[in-house]
């Protein structure tokens, strides 16, 4: 009896201590063209199975824009960063999430505060906002 209670005393202990896990959006992997591009410009984003990836345009074949990006998990905590846009990396924290979305901001950030992917049948949606703008992007996935 003892034995037992001893048992389901442990068993409570280590089950409130444990941590919640975070998953991270394996729905963004892949390599993706964007659909909804300004005229002469084509771009991409390519995300790899370790959550690493490069969203770059080109225009006449020239690259006018890239960002490294990465989803990682800081003190369990999700976290999309993006480097190559400004002088440092920036962090946005993951603030809703499912299956085949996810929403994440950073409120000090000018632009943008607040990043939502999401994916609609075969496409990967994406939307980059502050409180006054915001850019809406389509991607179509390559094979």
């Amino acid at each position: 009896m003892r034995f037992l209670f001893l048992f389901f005393l442990a068993t409570a202990f280590f089950s409130c201590n444990s941590k919640p896990k975070t998953t991270k959006p394996s729905f963004i992997i892949g390599s993706w063209e964007r659909l909804n591009n300004e005229p002469n410009h084509l771009t991409y984003e390519k995300w790899h199975s370790d959550f690493k990836g490069v969203g770059y345009t080109l225009k006449d074949k020239d690259t006018t824009f890239k960002e490294i990006l990465a989803i990682e998990n800081i003190n369990d905590t999700l976290f999309l960063k993006v480097t190559g846009v400004n002088e440092q990396p920036t962090l946005f924290r993951f603030s809703s999430q499912t299956d085949t979305s996810f929403t994440c901001e950073n409120k000090q950030n000018e632009f943008p505060k607040k990043i939502t992917y999401w994916k609609h049948k075969e496409k990967l949606h994406a939307q980059v906002s502050n409180e006054d703008f915001k850019i809406d992007f389509v991607f179509k996935r390559l094979k």
